[in-house]
């Protein structure tokens, strides 16, 4: 058993004593329509509550509505009447020893019409943000930025009156204050811009107002881009001089973070981090800006491997570990680490698939491997009241989520997996080195439903005989998808290959290869083999291309595959496969790109035959995931989990 004695040693900011040093992140959640707490942000924070967590930080809050508004629908704390509302909040996260802070918060020019509801933006300059595609926003004038350091100011005392154990102040990724701090942003010649002292203003009249209205011991939090990975902005020398200068200001602990939406997509992935990224990208410099002051540093940045965080915190690189998204997947983890847990802890893949991508979508959060996100009391596991035998048909996430969902309720459950092994599709998606997370997801699920007692029964397939010899009260049809064969002539040729036939080893790939179909699947493997050497062309017919992923994931993959020099032809339909490559035609032009290999990823088909052929022969017949639509992990695993839940 792995000792995570750091991890769960107790710790102060400022007044405040935290039981352990693991940090729920500020993550933004659309629970609200109207920026008010209500029972569903609260079931989801008392659930990281009674997981264990010293701190949550609540998500960024607004203090100047609509115009300073973080998205479509964030929480307000700009009026006294939202006050109750979140003592509601304190008093439910209060009953499992966890402290609990309050994030607040101003886009500033980082912001869209849409979100500020018409209002014209302000900022430190007239400078628009290149990532939202926003108008150039006005710049504020003296009494305008007094009357926000107000704002500020009146919503930390709001916060304190409300119950909160302390504030944070959002001084990273781009948002108002961290646009004054930055001399990218602010082009200002007043007391208000021009030298360090000048940009750092704002933020110092902020925390000085804060401290002097609410008292010496109510504990303030910084948030910080240690690094804005853009040209002409902010560097870690730059913001360790902050740190200093916070820290003599009264700020009680620096959190720190990384980036801003401007930053080169590769960069930018430091505010999401992707699938690929490292673990840990933060870790220098939080270690950095530890070593600039003495107040404890917190540092956020794909950190959910407990083992991880017991290191960093060691070898003294920070003090606490702010997790956002493994939370989200699992709130149970910081118990389950204390305990030794740690194949129990359900894995954050950093797809940011239901999380930045609902948000980005204007949905709500979610979560890809959680189906019980944001709806803790409704998906509330409750034992069965009568229980059945239940088939589940197929290994892969939807049919594994299933049945460990109707194990846990106590029902008698059956899997069988046409192949020797588990995992479905998330096994080819699991190949390319940048997809290893999804290996943690397999393992974590084959574990669950083995402690669990599913009978296993590999490498049968299931026919309606079989179906019938069982007996079972209920089936579940996780069968999955095959992929799709485009109707053009010359497509069973030798040299036509699927990208699943690639990734499962199965066929080789000469050294120039067409991939036929720019979504997600034929995107990745173009990355895949670009890094082995391979000469890759996609050919999409669409104006663009991996359309069907979330931004952040989308932006740094589209980067990836410019660094690799894959070619990407859209607007091109592909026509006929040659001895010499593939025919495309685009405007009734068309014409011939060599290749050695060509390869097809555009969809795939629903296996339905088995529920065609069982349907009026079962008591209960469910399908889930890509036999009923082929889709995402999303899918698979919410609908397994949704159907278990029913039976």
């Amino acid at each position: 058993m792995v000792e995570l004695k750091k991890l769960f040693e107790p710790i102060k900011i400022g007044k405040m004593e935290l039981r352990n040093r693991i940090v729920m992140a500020p993550v933004n959640t659309y629970y609200s329509e109207v920026g008010v707490v209500g029972n569903r942000l609260i079931d989801y924070l008392v659930e990281r509550a009674k997981g264990g967590v010293g701190l949550i930080i609540v998500e960024s809050t607004c203090v100047d509505w609509p115009v300073g508004k973080a998205g479509i629908c964030p929480l307000r704390i700009d009026e006294w009447k939202y006050v109750p509302a979140f003592h509601n909040l304190v008093e439910a996260v209060h009953q499992y020893d966890t402290r609990i802070a309050i994030q607040i918060h101003h886009a500033g020019r980082q912001q869209s019409i849409i979100c500020s509801e018409g209002q014209e933006l302000v900022a430190p300059s007239e400078v628009a943000c290149l990532a939202t595609g926003a108008c150039k926003p006005r710049a504020l004038t003296i009494d305008e930025i007094e009357g926000l350091e107000e704002k500020f100011i009146i919503a930390a005392q709001m916060a304190k009156w409300a119950g909160f154990d302390a504030v944070e102040v959002h001084g990273a990724h781009g948002y108002l204050i961290n646009q004054f701090m930055s001399p990218y942003s602010n082009k200002r010649t007043d007391e208000y811009g021009g030298d360090f002292e000048g940009r750092m203003r704002f933020p110092v009249e902020i925390v000085e107002g804060i401290r002097a209205a609410t008292g010496p011991d109510f504990p303030i939090l910084f948030r910080l881009s240690a690094d804005e990975y853009v040209e002409g902005g902010l560097t870690l020398d730059d913001t360790k001089n902050i740190a200093r200068k916070l820290e003599t200001t009264g700020v009680d602990a620096i959190h720190v973070a990384a980036g801003i939406y401007e930053s080169k997509p590769s960069w930018w992935a430091r505010i999401f981090p992707v699938m690929s990224m490292p673990p840990g990208s933060n870790v220098h410099l939080a270690e950095e800006i530890k070593r600039a002051v003495k107040i404890p540093v917190i540092v956020a940045g794909k950190l959910g491997n407990p083992i991880l965080a017991e290191e960093v915190l060691k070898e003294g690189k920070t003090d606490l570990i702010a997790m956002g998204r493994p939370l989200l997947a699992d709130p149970e983890l910081p118990r389950k680490a204390a305990l030794g847990e740690l194949d129990d802890i359900r894995p954050c893949l950093y797809c940011n698939e239901g999380c930045f991508g609902s948000l980005n979508r204007f949905w709500s959060l979610r979560c890809q491997v959680n189906a019980a996100i944001g709806r803790e009391r409704e998906f509330e596991i409750k034992p069965t009241t009568k229980v059945k035998h239940v088939l589940v048909v197929g290994g892969g996430p939807g049919g594994m989520e299933a049945a460990r969902v109707a194990a846990l309720r106590g029902h008698k459950v059956t899997l069988y997996e046409k192949d020797e092994k588990l995992g479905g599709q998330l096994i080819l998606a699991s190949v390319p080195w940048f997809k290893e997370p999804i290996r943690d997801l397999i393992k974590y699920l084959e574990s669950q439903i083995r402690k669990l007692g599913v009978k296993l029964e590999l490498g049968k397939e299931v026919s309606p005989t079989l179906v019938k010899d069982l007996k079972p009260e209920v089936v579940i049809l996780a069968t999955g998808a095959t992929p799709l064969t485009p109707e053009i002539p010359g497509i069973q040729k030798d040299s036509v290959v699927t990208a699943v036939d690639v990734l499962a080893g199965r066929k080789e790939v000469g050294q120039r290869v067409v991939i036929i179909g720019g979504g997600q699947v034929g995107s990745e493997t173009a990355w895949f083999l670009a890094e082995k050497g391979k000469e890759v062309t996609i050919v999409e017919m669409l104006p663009t291309i991996v359309e069907d992923m979330n931004m952040a994931s989308r932006y740094y993959l589209l980067a990836k595959l410019r660094e690799l020099g894959v070619n990407v032809m859209t607007n091109k339909e592909a026509k006929e496969v040659t001895s010499e490559g593939m025919i495309v035609e685009s405007r009734g032009k068309k014409q011939t790109i060599e290749a050695d290999t060509v390869i097809l990823a555009v969809g795939s088909r629903s296996n339905k035959r088995l529920k065609e052929e069982l349907e009026g022969k079962v008591a209960e017949l469910y399908a889930i995931g890509d036999c009923v639509k082929p889709g995402k992990i999303l899918e698979a695993i919410h609908g397994g989990s949704h159907i278990a839940r029913l039976i």
